[in-house]
């Protein structure tokens, strides 16, 4: 398949080991973090839009959150356990344009709603007699079509400049999935300044938009800590420091790998360094932000109770 590889239009992921022994391992591990993603995110969704009692905007952007990691998961992970599952790691050239396609949209779009919440967070704690005017239904629609509409742009703008370069060299990918870094090692001299154009633009604006998530955290943190309650601080601190732990990885570790030197010879450091921003975020996304409040772990009480009830009777 190596030899052939260089005479059909698709590519080749060779993931992370041609062992078949370990290539098994790789399938069982991701399926594992895959069911758990998605169970998560869809309890997330699912009492979200189930119980009246949360329906306030905090809850209606977790509810947009857990679908676009709920998303994101289904794009990379289940086509990348498929592979190893079969023992093939061909992809076609349709396949990775609309994997490109909808990762990066999902991926910005993850950036954006992210940035809303932690305004959102701000609102609540900083400016909570103001919170239903500033935060009221009519304008958090507005957000979420802003975060979903920049994201479709942001795919649009990606996958145009990625697939408009000529692949010279052999179509092999040193990644689970189809990853830009990656494919602009194929492409032929400098074909590849639109991309990398695009790249440094969206690179500002997500800095732009940890900039704003940052500032909201240092809001919060300054109001927290004049608060007189020690037992309202440390509930607050230990909910929005997760929050920015989990957002800084997922930046951090996107950033590094998109804005770094591309290689030849690629290393495990650079899988594993993937590995934080498609797999392991979305998957901790649904504790971080929702299996750790107490009203979402009292909803889906609430859900499994009547649930077990109902079959009972």
């Amino acid at each position: 398949m190596m030899t052939n590889i260089t005479r059909v239009s698709g590519f080749l992921l060779l993931g992370f080991s041609d062992n078949r022994e370990l290539q098994i391992l790789h399938a069982l591990l991701f399926l594992v973090l895959y069911l758990l993603g998605l169970a998560g995110n869809f309890i997330i969704i699912t009492i979200t839009m189930l119980d009246p009692q949360l329906q306030s905007p905090m809850y209606y952007f977790l509810k947009h959150l857990s679908f676009l990691d709920f998303s994101s998961l289904s794009v990379t992970v289940s086509q990348s356990i498929h592979s190893s599952l079969t023992d093939s790691g061909y992809i076609s050239y349709a396949q990775c344009v609309l994997q490109v396609f909808f990762f990066m949209s999902l991926a910005w779009a993850e950036v954006a709603i992210l940035t809303v919440m932690s305004y959102d967070r701000y609102v609540a704690i900083c400016l909570p007699l103001h919170y239903e005017i500033i935060m009221d239904p009519r304008k958090c629609g507005w957000a979420v079509a802003a975060v979903w509409l920049s994201g479709g742009i942001s795919g649009i703008l990606y996958t145009t400049t990625t697939f408009s370069i000529r692949f010279c060299k052999v179509k092999i990918i040193h990644q689970f999935f189809c990853d830009i870094p990656q494919l602009l090692k194929l492409s032929c001299s400098s074909d590849y300044l639109g991309i990398v154009g695009v790249v440094a633009f969206m690179s500002t604006m997500a800095f732009v938009c940890f900039i704003a998530i940052a500032l909201s955290y240092v809001h919060i943190f300054s109001t927290v800590l004049r608060m007189p309650s020690a037992e309202g601080r440390s509930k607050v601190f230990s909910t929005c420091l997760p929050h920015l732990c989990v957002v800084s990885l997922f930046l951090s570790t996107g950033a590094f790998v998109y804005l770094k030197p591309t290689s030849d010879s690629p290393t495990i450091f650079d899988l594993m360094l993937s590995l934080f921003y498609t797999v392991l975020t979305p998957t901790l996304n649904p504790v971080i932000y929702s299996l750790r409040n107490e009203a979402m772990k009292g909803a889906v009480r609430k859900l499994l109770l009547s649930r077990g009830f109902a079959k009972k009777k």
